[in-house]
């Protein structure tokens, strides 16, 4: 269920354009144009979406966002794994006993996830939701869990046990008990999504958030060509920043320890699984990407954490920016170079 939340509309300058406004007598022909900033969020996918956008158009803006609004409720309907009658739940309820026919849209997502697999080692699963139940981090802060399920939910991990046909569009899993979760990917997805439609719609200049940890920029804001601006946070302290941005025409995404985590035995354990072992990543306390699409920044956080700094420097693309933050390192948060 969505809940569309209180919406407003600002006029922030009067801007006027020259050539537009003023005849060859020197007169001004028309009032400038107001320049106007809205903002409005979404409840869905579990999680926030937020747009904030500018423009000169107040009923194309309300468009451009509603339209988006309905490509987040769309994919909704294709990626939950709440909605009994979502694609990726008739492919988890029925991909162990045959091979499922899926759209092309679902197949090129999933074959995406196969290539983040394989290029991380690992360290990205999207069948990784086994082990998000035996740790509690399904729908909850998380628990300690037994060894003996660990065990046995490792047994139902990893992507090579996801089969897809591409010739025929299908997927199938190698075992019982495999599950698709698009945790690690779906919030970037739509955010791509939503800015792709934003375009569609003539809107030049807008910041897309999902739930803040998944972000793209589109343009730059009224105040300059610089970008907008955007704070990573300090993962120790909520109320103070490690680092300021400004992204144009980019994406940044970030996972910290610090979004679900719980103690136990004096240690910390987050919601940040590594996939390979069966246990939360350690060492680790944020990780934050910047790339051209939000779907890679989302997916390749949990890499990044996972393996850490000498890995993620010796892997990451060109294009790619990464800060990290580190627990008991000489420098705790610093860019990769």
């Amino acid at each position: 269920m969505t809940r569309k939340l209180p919406r407003f509309v600002l006029i922030l300058w009067m801007l006027p354009l020259m050539g537009q406004f003023q005849g060859q007598s020197g007169r001004a022909d028309q009032a400038p144009r107001q320049l106007l900033r809205l903002e409005e969020s979404l409840d869905a996918m579990g999680t926030t979406y937020t747009v904030t956008l500018y423009g000169y158009s107040e009923d194309q803006m309300e468009a451009a966002v509603e339209a988006a609004f309905n490509e987040v409720r769309r994919l909704d309907q294709m990626m939950s794994n709440y909605l009994p009658a979502s694609e990726l739940s008739g492919v988890n309820r029925h991909a162990a006993e045959r091979p499922v026919k899926v759209t092309p849209e679902f197949f090129n997502l999933l074959a995406d996830c196969m290539e983040y697999s394989r290029q991380s080692q690992g360290a990205f699963d999207i069948t990784v939701g086994p082990l998000m139940k035996v740790w509690g981090f399904y729908k909850g802060a998380g628990h300690l869990a037994p060894k003996e399920e660990v065990a046995r939910a490792l047994k139902k991990v990893g992507y090579k046990n996801v089969i897809l046909d591409r010739e025929n569009r299908t997927v199938r899993f190698a075992q019982p008990g495999v599950e698709l979760d698009p945790g690690g990917i779906g919030k970037g997805y739509a955010v791509d999504r939503m800015v792709d439609i934003l375009k569609e719609n003539g809107i030049a200049s807008a910041l897309v958030s999902a739930g803040g940890s998944s972000i793209y920029a589109l343009g730059a804001p009224d105040h300059g060509e610089q970008g907008w601006e955007v704070k990573i946070r300090d993962p120790k302290n909520a109320r103070k920043t490690v680092e300021d941005v400004y992204l144009k025409n980019q994406s940044m995404s970030t996972s910290g320890s610090y979004e679900k985590f719980f103690e136990a035995d004096g240690r910390v354990y987050s919601h940040i699984m590594d996939p390979r072992t069966g246990f939360p990543a350690q060492g680790m306390l944020s990780a934050s990407v910047i790339t051209p699409r939000t779907l890679d920044s989302e997916a390749w956080t949990k890499p990044y954490f996972i393996l850490g700094r000498q890995w993620a420097a010796k892997h990451k693309p060109a294009d790619f920016r990464v800060f990290l933050c580190e627990d008991k390192a000489e420098q705790p948060c610093a860019w990769l170079q």
